[in-house]
């Protein structure tokens, strides 16, 4: 199960945002974020490129590090 780190989350409705966005990219699913640590972590039907799930978080205003 990949996960990243997401900066810029403090609240639930980011948590909401970041699982929304993340659910939209084709081949993942599984979703979980965790507004504490700023993880989120996903399950792939098939590699999903990190490129694809950096732009799909960055989109919505956040960043990934790591």
């Amino acid at each position: 199960m990949p996960s990243i780190t997401v900066k810029g989350m403090s609240c639930n409705h980011c948590v909401q945002s970041v699982t929304k966005a993340l659910e939209a990219l084709p081949g993942v699913s599984g979703v979980k974020v965790d507004l504490l640590s700023g993880k989120a972590s996903y399950e792939e039907a098939a590699p999903v490129d990190l490129a694809v799930v950096k732009k799909a978080i960055e989109k919505i205003g956040f960043e990934v590090v790591g």
